[in-house]
């Protein structure tokens, strides 16, 4: 049986789920980050940083993001800064940012990025087994 992945969730995640999640979730911010750095070298070259077209572009920029972070609130992430998303694990966040490949942080609730630990570290393993991140 194929898994089929639930649009709208809010969700508490297990470590393999996450995993299992990621490769989407990779994807969708790498093609996004795309998007954002060709505009970027866009508004550079330009240089009236006033003019008509910079603001169409920086409107354009704002579009990719937003549209980003409904994707991944779609898939049962929270959105925490460019790039960087949250999945609840019950009893905090697994953390992930971009270009990470794997799920390999996790950090409280009320801890945020600054306080995220890697998965080895984190007591509870049978919401965390199979991590193949290294300390």
């Amino acid at each position: 049986m194929k898994n089929v992945i639930e649009i709208n969730r809010k969700k508490v995640f297990m470590h393999h789920e996450v995993s299992q999640l990621l490769p989407l979730v990779y994807r969708l911010t790498e093609e996004a980050q795309a998007e954002v750095k060709k505009i970027i070298n866009f508004i550079d070259a330009h240089t009236d940083k006033k003019s008509r077209a910079v603001r169409e572009l920086e409107a354009r920029l704002n579009e990719i993001v937003t549209r980003w972070q409904i994707k991944i609130e779609k898939l049962g992430g929270e959105p925490k800064g460019l790039w960087l998303a949250d999945f609840d694990s019950g009893d905090g966040y697994f953390c992930w940012k971009f270009p990470e490949t794997e799920i390999c942080y996790w950090h409280g609730y009320q801890d945020g990025f600054t306080g995220r630990m890697m998965i080895k570290e984190k007591s509870r393993p049978e919401s965390y087994e199979n991590s193949n991140c290294s300390n």
